[in-house]
């Protein structure tokens, strides 16, 4: 039976809501709708009356691709419900704080993407995403939140991925990085149990990787051919990602939040630089002061070594390769540190910061991009004495419900 909806408003997943509640995608509050609801989602979705800020989405392969939910959602309110999110989060720990506007990122940027791959019946190779609320594929053919160096290099990926789906259980996944020398391609999702690739699908992939132009071709963190060291630049350093390293998706993002992170430790005079990877704040941070730089990726700090490595110009760094999460820096180790940057992955730092309350750092700055394990962190300072002075959302994501933060705390 179908049901007449309106809207309410956009839930934290970027579904509209509707009383009940009855979750309904690609709609916006104070729309009307008539749709079939079943446990609380609604389908065959029918937009009876649309939103003055609805706006027609850029993207053809928008709806059925999962990648984006909000591409239908003008930039003003969108950008100010992102902020809304990181309120919210911080409401819910009973925190407030100068919220900042939102820094918005421009479409044609990300410069990662993971791409599925998968072979159709008539035996063509399709790249895509998944689709919303399901396993199935999405085969694309542009991408508009994407650089357009990614989007050109489809068809020589395609050709690459054709050469790892010989085992009828491999699901690969290639995860392709935009670099300052080229695109960096690992591929995970290779059925192994079996034997893995055979001596000739490799070589196919690496002569696919050679025609295509690659830097760096992998297979789950083990080369397979290099022409050229993927390259990024941090700060004034030139880093060698590792395979399968991580990186920020958009310069854009990263330079927002690379300047609010130096904002917020003017003055400091050793530093902290946790869950730090291969350089993304540490090489910034160390043209203020010396920064010892800790993360569990051998491989990233392996690349920040070699990218500090007869660099002029920077403060002392020490890099060292630690699980923050099983063996955080305590007290003792963050001795003589007045200032701490954390940037850890989506589950936050709980132990970390707890370690940091009781250490004599007077400046803490947060960046994440999970406002809700921020919020609860920043609890754990607070209740230390720590003030939390300000919060930059930053839509690192575009036109996705995820939102990144940097937040400033001192005592």
């Amino acid at each position: 039976m179908r049901e007449r909806l309106t809207i309410s408003h956009v839930g934290a997943q970027g579904d509209g809501v509707a009383p009940g509640p009855v979750f309904v995608p690609l709609t916006l509050a104070g729309e009307v709708v008539e749709a079939e609801v079943r446990d609380g989602r609604a389908g065959d979705v029918t937009l009876l009356t649309p939103s003055p800020e609805r706006q027609e989405a850029p993207c053809p392969h928008f709806g059925t691709c999962g990648g984006c939910a909000l591409q239908h959602w003008q930039s003003e309110p969108y950008l100010a419900w992102k902020g809304e999110q990181v309120r919210l989060a911080l409401g819910r720990q009973g925190l407030e704080t100068e919220l900042r506007p939102t820094v918005g990122i421009p479409p044609a940027t990300r410069r990662r993407l993971a791409l599925h791959a998968r072979r159709l019946g008539d035996g063509a190779v399709v790249l895509g995403f998944k689709a919303r609320k399901s396993w199935s594929l999405v085969p694309i053919e542009t991408c508009v939140v994407s650089d357009p160096r990614l989007v050109e290099a489809l068809p020589r990926l395609r050709r690459i991925a054709s050469a790892v789906l010989d085992h009828p259980k491999s699901a690969p996944t290639l995860h392709v990085t935009l670099t300052e020398t080229g695109l960096d391609v690992d591929i995970t999702g290779v059925e192994r149990r079996s034997g893995g690739l055979s001596g000739d699908r490799r070589m196919e992939a690496i002569r696919a990787a050679e025609a295509a132009d690659l830097a760096r071709l992998s297979l789950a963190g083990a080369v397979l051919a290099m022409r050229r060291a993927p390259r990024v630049r941090f700060g004034g350093a030139e880093v060698t990602l590792p395979p399968g390293g991580f990186l920020q998706a958009v310069p854009e993002a990263e330079a927002a939040m690379v300047e609010r992170v130096l904002d917020g430790v003017k003055g400091a005079k050793r530093i902290a630089d946790l869950f730090c990877g291969a350089g993304t704040f540490t090489f910034p941070l160390a043209s203020v002061a010396p920064v010892l730089a800790a993360d569990a990726a051998q491989g990233g700090i392996a690349a920040l070594k070699a990218g500090r490595a007869g660099l002029k110009g920077l403060s002392p760094i020490e890099a060292v390769a630690r699980d923050l999460f099983r063996r955080p820096l305590t007290p003792h180790d963050l001795k003589g540190i007045d200032t701490v940057v954390f940037d850890p992955p989506r589950a936050g730092a709980q132990a970390q910061v707890e370690q940091i309350a009781a250490s004599k750092a007077t400046t803490v700055v947060g960046v994440s991009c999970n406002p809700v394990t921020f919020a609860r962190d920043a609890r754990v300072l607070v209740d230390a004495g720590f003030r939390l002075e300000e919060v930059t959302p930053v839509d690192q994501f575009l036109w996705s419900a995820h939102v990144e933060l940097v937040g400033t705390f001192r005592r």
